[in-house]
């Protein structure tokens, strides 16, 4: 068994054994007897150790569920119980911008067992700090459960952590465990390491896609941008009897997200989310007539409707609940330069890709009635090699909206979202290959 004793022992027994000088002469002192040194030895303070099993512990802060941590503590001799512990983080919170907590309340719920018995739920302490400090910032803390005494002390305890965990990234836990009085008995240092796991369903993209026989397919984002999507599921025939369909909010793996369908005699139509995926929208609502008059639809970021003219004319419909829209309003000309507008996803603006092949990002105004878009903002060439372009909301784990193409092959890209000074997120440079087969369908949206 380890033993650590402290600079105290060693003094002690120094004091007791060597010889010490009056007025110049050497001189001896009394021999110490053996109870004199043994309770030397017993008063000097020794703790444990603390080992962590597998080394440092990677935690997915997302949807991946629990994984455990395991280390065993190994205590000296004579110690009474109960037993109490905890670990605390080498990291500290700060207030974000708008005050309260970084993380959110039950940001990681752990369940503890010690020595193969299970004691239920421990208690996480996430203490914030302001953004002046007047004392030491407090950490994030562990209560562990109060055991009786053993020599050795096995502790198991699952981390179950939500996606605000990952500001916590990659740090030590020092573990210290005290007797009945509060002296410490072992102490020691854990390693975790939490990284951004799978986000939720409502934060996962979702792309969805029409083929040739008018049958609609869901394509749920998983993410992972090695894998983006989970197998396709059914939405229902009958879309072939649409000639635009337009998102009017981002759709995500949880079901929900609106949208507006134009049909053949010009009557657009208004599909609501309804937060089930198996049934992702309700019963379709009658929005009006006369929608044959544009060339393009396309969702703004606060849920009204924008619409391009045969004349390169856009014009503003503000939603004004459900399914009803205002007076439309003049938003601008020239927008026949665009091959292709779609929202940007994630409520943030739109994209035109021009004549050219040059793709262009408009961030959105976020308050009605200033215009839907500020001034464009060029993002790159060569686009005009996919024949569809579809924004999505989040596919992979890094929170920023990212967009799908495919090229005339069939083959679909991903292009992650990237943030820049002026433009904000747009599609990055790169792209990764999602997968072949797309020109099955002859609308992605």
């Amino acid at each position: 068994m380890a033993r650590v004793r402290t600079a105290g022992v060693a003094a002690a027994l120094v004091a007791a054994l060597a010889p010490v000088t009056f007025g110049g002469s050497a001189a001896f002192a009394v021999s110490a007897t053996p109870a004199a040194v043994t309770a030397a030895v017993t008063a000097a303070a020794e703790v444990g150790t603390v080992v962590q099993d597998g080394g440092p512990l990677v935690v997915p802060a997302g949807d991946e569920g629990p994984v455990t941590l395991r280390f065993t503590a190994t205590l000296p001799a004579g110690v009474k119980g109960p037993v109490s512990a905890s670990f605390e983080l080498d990291t500290w919170l700060a207030e974000v911008e708008a005050g309260g907590s970084p993380v959110s309340q039950n940001v990681i719920r752990s369940v503890c067992a010690v020595n193969g018995v299970s004691y239920g739920e421990c208690a996480w302490h996430m203490p914030y700090a302001p953004p002046v400090l007047d004392d030491p910032p407090p950490h994030p803390s562990l209560d562990l459960p109060e055991v009786p005494a053993a020599e050795t002390l096995t502790y198991t305890v699952t981390l179950d952590a939500d996606r605000t965990a990952a500001v916590l990234g990659n740090l030590d836990a020092r573990v210290e465990l005290r007797d009945s009085t509060g002296a410490s008995v072992a102490r020691g240092t854990l390693g975790l390491d939490f990284v951004p796991g799978t986000p939720p369903p409502g934060q996962r993209g979702t792309v969805h896609a029409r083929d040739k026989d008018g049958v609609l397919w869901r394509y749920e984002g998983t993410g992972d941008v090695n894998r983006p999507f989970a197998t396709r599921k059914r939405v229902g025939g009958g879309w072939n009897g649409y000639t635009a369909v337009a998102p009017l909010t981002t759709a995500t793996a949880d079901g929900r997200g609106d949208l507006v369908a134009r049909d053949k005699a010009g009557v657009l139509w208004y599909y609501q989310g309804t937060g089930k995926p198996s049934a992702p929208f309700a019963p379709r609502k009658r929005v009006g007539g006369g929608w044959n008059a544009y060339t393009a639809l396309v969702g703004a970021s606060d849920g009204s409707l924008v619409a391009r003219d045969r004349d390169g004319v856009l014009w503003r419909y503000k939603a004004e609940y459900d399914s009803v829209y205002g007076p439309r309003k003049r938003v601008g000309g020239g927008w026949n330069t665009y091959t292709a507008l779609t929202m940007s996803g994630a409520h943030d603006g739109a994209l035109g890709r021009d004549k050219d092949g040059v793709l262009w990002k408009y961030t959105p105004h976020l308050r009605y009635p200033h215009p839907p878009f500020q001034q464009r903002q060029r993002v790159g060439g060569g686009w005009n090699t996919y024949t569809a372009i579809a924004g999505t909301a989040e596919l992979g784990r890094d929170d920023r909206p990212d967009l799908v193409a495919r090229d005339r092959d069939g083959k679909l890209w991903l292009y992650q979202g990237v943030y820049k000074p002026l433009s904000g997120l747009v599609p990055g440079s790169s792209r990764s290959l999602v997968g072949g087969g797309w020109n099955s369908y002859d609308l992605i949206f």
